[in-house]
């Protein structure tokens, strides 16, 4: 048996660097994910989200109307985005997903302060996502003792210590018991959709390579786009089966309600999947083997969780990280998944979210079938 040769240990070390430097890659990945994790962790998530949008159905144009509206400003956990005289139309933005609260100011709500009873101040908030809005409904009920406080003067001076002279009625819409499961298990449905569909297709490709029946692909008389379909055709099957078995445990194991058509549903679906399945085709023409394959499959996935509103408030990042979560297929069918199953919504609520997939599928396919090569180098 031959002894410990450094001299060896020194040649494969040697190979080994060479084989990493020439897998540039690889190296982009190991130094891309940290920083990646880095930005997103420190940058993007926050627990505790400010600026939610919010619409005001002010009927009262007085001044303890205005100064409730002020006092919400100025807490910077609301972000008025719409006032209007119209309580349905409120509550349509909150179906739709435009806003988070809708606070509805009723008619002589200043009156009926000045004659001593005590009007009803409604806030409506979407509890599709219990925490995004827990601490902006701390806030609303903190400020609500305070914000008509420099207002009660003269007559009104003694009743400034005391209680609020409004009642503050709280309605949690759509996830009344704030029930996690509601809003996490809709959820896993875009995430595990996107690992498995992602690396599925991802690996079609690069398999073929390492195979070496690669040639034999290249040989069919087939265009880059039947390679395409025909690759990703049979993931569509078990990404369909997939889908099946977790909404079946959604409704049957967890009691999540699906309260809209599971028609619309389905098609939405359809577009998520095909809209992976692409991703991950567009990846394998990329990656040079498996590993990498894999690879470029977690650098997908991890801000699909983080910036999708999946696992974090998607109304408490900053801007930047919003337009960067908007360009991803998860941030669009999570509120396509959500708005069906708890909001009960319909074709029209779910469309301003479908089209953004519709576009990011075509891109997506377009890249592919430009990037596939007809050649082995």
């Amino acid at each position: 048996m031959r002894g410990f040769s450094f001299e060896r240990l020194f040649a494969v070390l040697a190979k080994e660097f060479i084989q990493m430097r020439r897998d540039r890659l690889t190296a982009a990945m190991v130094l891309g994910v940290p920083v990646l994790q880095l930005m997103l962790f420190g940058f993007a998530i926050n627990l505790n989200p400010k600026n939610l949008p919010t619409a005001i159905a002010i009927d009262d144009p007085g001044r303890f109307g205005r100064s409730v509206v002020a006092a919400m400003v100025n807490s910077s956990y609301f972000q008025i985005v719409e006032q209007t005289n119209s309580p349905a139309h409120a509550r349509r933005l909150l179906d739709e997903g435009k806003v988070t609260f809708v606070v509805e100011i009723p008619v002589d709500f200043t009156r009926s302060i000045v004659r001593g009873s005590q009007p009803p101040l409604v806030i409506e908030a979407d509890a599709t996502d219990p925490a995004a809005g827990s601490y902006a409904l701390a806030a609303f009920n903190t400020l609500a003792t305070s914000a008509l406080r420099d207002d009660l003067v003269g007559p009104l001076a003694a009743r400034a210590q005391g209680p609020p002279p409004f009642q503050l009625i709280t309605h949690l819409l759509y996830n009344p018991e704030s029930n996690t499961q509601y809003n996490i298990v809709p959820g896993l449905l875009a995430v595990i959709l996107t690992m498995t569909m992602v690396l599925l297709t991802c690996l079609a490709l690069t398999r073929e390579r390492e195979r070496g029946t690669y040639e034999n692909l290249l040989a069919m008389p087939a265009t880059p786009l039947e390679i395409m379909l025909g690759k990703i055709g049979p993931n569509i099957l078990i990404g369909a089966i997939q889908s099946g078995v977790i909404l079946l445990m959604a409704r049957y194991v967890f009691d999540v309600p699906m309260l809209g058509s599971l028609t619309i549903l389905s098609l939405g679906l359809g577009v998520y999947i095909v809209a992976l399945l692409a991703v991950g085709y567009t990846f394998s023409t990329i990656a040079e083997n498996q590993l990498q394959a894999m690879q470029m499959t977690v650098f997908f996935l991890l801000p699909s969780i983080l910036l999708s509103g999946f696992a974090f408030p998607f109304a408490g990042m900053p801007k930047w990280a919003q337009w960067l979560g908007e360009i991803l297929p998860a941030t669009h069918f999570l509120r396509i998944v959500r708005g069906v199953m708890l909001k009960g919504n319909g074709w029209a609520e779910t469309w301003p979210e479908t089209w953004p997939l519709l576009i990011f599928l075509l891109t997506v396919m377009t890249l592919a079938v430009a990037r596939f090569r007809r050649t082995l180098d």
